[in-house]
């Protein structure tokens, strides 16, 4: 039996959980996300979001922990929501926003100009002396990751000086340089 799967999942205070049809939404005071659903069978009880499956396959006992997993991250999405920031390191990298435009300069010719879904609340923090953070924050964990993807993907963090678009917190592996 999945470890994972067979855990229950609290409902926080504010936040509705309704099944229906092999769909379950979540509704919260940061938003609403919905989720398909097969191979398991989803129950609430008591304040608690119970995840079963309905038989032993391979795919099945796949899928019990994965669905177990998705509706904590919407239930913790609709209440807290979700966070991440993104460095910018590089001389002369910079990066700014106005409403859901981004543009990032980061050693091209021109700027990328980046439209940024509805959903998802874009920051840019730009200290003297600092390197630009980028900040992006929703409801949906899933979409903050692959925007946040996305814009890594633009310049990616290189081993020998460490220069391009990383997490914050995240550790480039490092590599030694040509020896003389």
């Amino acid at each position: 039996m999945s470890r994972i799967g067979k855990n229950p999942v609290a409902i926080q205070e504010g936040v509705t959980v309704e099944i229906k049809d092999n769909v379950i939404t979540v509704k919260g005071k940061l938003g609403e996300l919905s989720q398909e659903f097969s191979g398991v069978t989803i129950k609430e009880n008591e304040g608690n979001v119970i995840v079963e499956r309905d038989s032993d396959s391979k795919e099945n006992r796949a899928k019990h922990g994965l669905y177990r997993s998705l509706i904590n991250n919407m239930i913790e999405g609709v209440n807290k929501g979700w966070t991440k920031e993104l460095e910018l390191v590089g001389v002369g990298y910079r990066a700014s926003n106005q409403g859901q435009k981004l543009d990032i300069a980061v050693g091209f010719s021109h700027n990328i100009v980046l439209d940024v879904a509805p959903e998802v609340k874009v920051e840019t923090i730009s200290d003297k002396g600092k390197n630009p953070i980028i900040k992006l924050t929703s409801h949906d964990k899933q979409l903050v990751g692959q925007v946040a993807a996305k814009i890594r993907g633009f310049r990616r963090p290189e081993p020998y000086k460490g220069k391009g678009i990383k997490f914050v917190g995240e550790i480039i592996r490092r590599k030694a340089g040509k020896s003389a």
